[in-house]
């Protein structure tokens, strides 16, 4: 073992610039990737776009269905319907049966 650390020692003493130049360029491509700006924070970042990009799709189409509801608030068929399905009301000369679901 003391051999071979040696005859890498050796090596060393050898070419410095040979190695100075290998550890200089492993460390730009280690800060290439890794860095600041590297590779894998613009992988995080495109992830966290399209995440976002979804999330404001779903809200933007909650948006128009809430708007949509809105300007039929004032419908009677509109109003009758939540009464009945939220509320549970019926009318005078109806009967009303509750199922509910086993959870």
């Amino acid at each position: 073992m003391k051999q071979v650390l040696a005859d890498i020692w050796a090596y060393v003493l050898s070419n410095p610039r040979k190695i100075f130049l290998l550890a200089l360029a492993g460390v730009v491509i280690l800060w290439i990737v890794f860095g600041n700006y590297g590779v894998v924070t613009r992988l995080r970042m495109e992830a966290e776009n399209r995440m976002l990009k979804d999330t404001r799709e779903r809200e933007e189409q909650k948006i128009i269905e809430n708007t949509r509801k809105i300007r039929n608030a004032d419908d009677p068929a509109t109003i009758e319907k939540i009464a009945r399905e939220k509320y549970n009301f019926s009318r005078d000369d109806e009967t009303l049966f509750i199922i509910e679901d086993e959870k």
